[in-house]
């Protein structure tokens, strides 16, 4: 029987922020999802930059299953076949290879390929994805990049991640193009090594006031 998953564009609406995790103790996982969905952020970013990403994925989809978890930095097919096997809900990566696009496609798994200038976009867009990460936001030209993107490419929505920081996030937030952002300032390593839960929370329920009226 195939797995159901949500569309890419529920995932991307399902809050402002997408907070871009990096987990080394797998022990931490499941009170940092706990933390993250108590303050009302559900779409949770596992980046498979640490040995323990995949068991901490799949750790949070098993005792979390409020929160939609995805796998974060997937450069390969290896890393889609793990990121699947771990129930992984989305998978997201910093660039895309037509191999990868192609992978990504047939793997059924709602995947959110990272772009930076039109021709990754175009690329993007003939293996059929209009959902796009925009990566690395800040140092790729931010705010003003999107809007340049916005009249070649009317049809597209992004998550512009790298370098917007709470202080910039509402203005990536406003424009239209834009379904949510990525961030890492929602899960500190200072604050996971702490175990700091309430800190994350607090920090999480701070998002629902970033997105501007539309």
């Amino acid at each position: 029987m195939s797995r159901s998953y949500p569309t890419i564009r529920e995932v991307m609406t399902a809050a402002p922020v997408m907070p871009v995790i990096v987990i080394d103790r797998v022990d931490d996982a499941v009170p940092l999802a706990r933390a993250l969905v108590a303050g009302g952020v559900r779409v949770l970013e596992v980046t498979l930059r640490t040995p323990a990403a995949a068991d901490a994925i799949r750790a949070m989809v098993e005792a979390v299953p409020e929160a939609i978890v995805g796998a974060g930095t997937i450069l390969n097919e290896d890393d889609l076949r793990r990121a699947q096997a771990a129930g992984a809900a989305f998978g997201v990566s910093p660039g895309a290879t037509p191999k990868l696009l192609a992978a990504a496609r047939a793997s059924g798994m709602p995947f959110l390929p990272g772009v930076m200038t039109p021709s990754d976009i175009v690329a993007a867009l003939d293996a059929g994805f209009t959902a796009l990460k925009f990566f690395p936001a800040v140092p790729a030209g931010g705010v003003d990049m999107l809007k340049a993107f916005a009249g070649p490419f009317p049809q597209l929505r992004f998550c512009p991640t790298g370098g917007i920081s709470p202080a910039t996030a509402a203005d990536f937030l406003a424009l239209p193009n834009v379904d949510c952002i990525g961030g890492s300032w929602l899960a500190p390593k200072k604050l996971i090594e702490a175990g700091d839960w309430a800190a994350i929370s607090a920090l999480a329920r701070q998002v629902g006031s970033l997105r501007p009226a539309r």
